[in-house]
């Protein structure tokens, strides 16, 4: 090993449609300043490249976790999200990521922090960002985290091992209810609009209303600069709607593009994370994004198809195909979520150690 650098171990891991390396947290410094320069060091940010580093030049490729044993009763493991950003010094822990969530299990289970529990393992799990739990299931048939199979998810290529996920008590993660402004549509500039937050603060609004079908490419619409510009002014504008404050330098709220469904599914989007469209969806924005559609007099009303019943499948349809979240309505108020479940997949990458500049611990 070179003197000129530290070895930091690690594992480069894929959760559903996003990528990152994977930390144990007690080898990382305890120091949150000093983490978050390492976390820079080891992704190559700012770069707008990345060409220093392990990150992929885009938003969904410039994840990190870190994961350390549960701290409290009945909590198995605990995840610390980390959203970095290719151009930006700026290391956000604040929102939640489940994508990222889907490999934490895996990788607790590849690092010996978690033992498997027979050839199927239930884990509940804590991410620390909000403070949300879910109960995670993965395949150990054999006593190891089994990652092939036959599930698949749009926006990875092939089949692997399901990871499920049972989400619990999302609502409010960021804004403090599942509607912060305390309705299911607000005006802002004339703009209808749905301020909502289960698991991930959104604000969706129809593609019509911007002059758009909600069916352009991811091409199409991040080279439209007129229409960015107006998203990125409603989000300033109705960030503080929901609690938020000043949101310019935060990854959140996700801003979302609604259109009724033409592939069979539930609701069609289009997700700005926020200022670049996603190529598929965010898992809990198709959280947040599914339970919307299954409120009254949301904008989704009169576009989303959604079926009859107290458990509702809704079929998110997005560039790259479509996101299946099962929402559970409470029987006794058909207007609160109760549960919402889904399935992910993970892989493991790589692993090893990142290679961290001595520099930045000397500074």
């Amino acid at each position: 090993m070179s003197q000129s650098q530290i070895a930091i171990p690690c594992c480069l891991m894929r959760g559903g449609t996003s990528k990152g390396p994977f930390f144990l947290e007690s080898d990382l410094p305890p120091d949150t300043a000093l983490r978050d320069k390492v976390l820079l060091a080891v992704m190559g940010s700012p770069d707008k490249r990345q060409i220093d580093g392990v990150g992929g030049a885009h938003p969904l490729t410039s994840k990190a976790g870190i994961v350390r044993k549960g701290q409290t009763a009945g909590v198995d493991l605990e995840f610390l999200f980390a959203q970095l950003q290719p151009e930006s010094d700026l290391v956000d822990t604040t929102p939640n990521c489940g994508n990222m969530l889907a490999a934490a299990v895996p990788f607790a289970l590849e690092t010996g922090l978690l033992a498997p529990k027979g050839d199927v393992s239930a884990f509940r799990v804590l991410t620390r960002n909000t403070g949300m739990l879910s109960d995670i299931t993965v395949n150990t048939a054999g006593g190891r985290m089994v990652y092939q199979g036959g599930a698949h998810i749009d926006g990875v290529p092939g089949t692997a091992s399901p990871v499920k996920i049972n989400f619990l008590d999302t609502a409010g993660s960021l804004c403090g209810g599942l509607l912060p402004t305390g309705h299911a549509t607000d005006a802002v500039d004339g703009l209808e609009i749905t301020c909502i937050d289960n698991g991930m603060p959104v604000i969706l609004f129809r593609a019509a209303d911007m002059g758009r079908t909600g069916y352009e490419t991811v091409a199409e619409l991040n080279a439209d600069e007129e229409l960015k510009e107006r998203i990125e002014a409603l989000r300033l504008k109705a960030s503080p709607l929901m609690g938020l404050g000043d949101v310019a330098q935060k990854n959140y709220p996700k801003m979302c593009l609604i259109a009724p469904p033409r592939n069979g599914g539930g609701i069609s989007a289009r997700c700005f994370i926020p200022h670049v469209c996603h190529d598929a969806v965010g898992v809990l924005a198709a959280v947040t994004i599914a339970s919307a559609c299954v409120l009254k007099n949301s904008v989704c009303e009169g576009a989303a198809r959604i079926p009859e019943g107290l458990s509702k499948p809704v079929s998110v349809e997005h560039p790259t195909g479509e996101f299946t979240v099962e929402i559970e309505l409470d029987p006794r108020n058909p207007q609160n979520v109760e549960r919402a479940a889904l399935i992910r997949t993970a892989r493991l990458l790589m692993k090893g150690s990142a290679m961290v500049p001595a520099r930045i611990f000397e500074a």
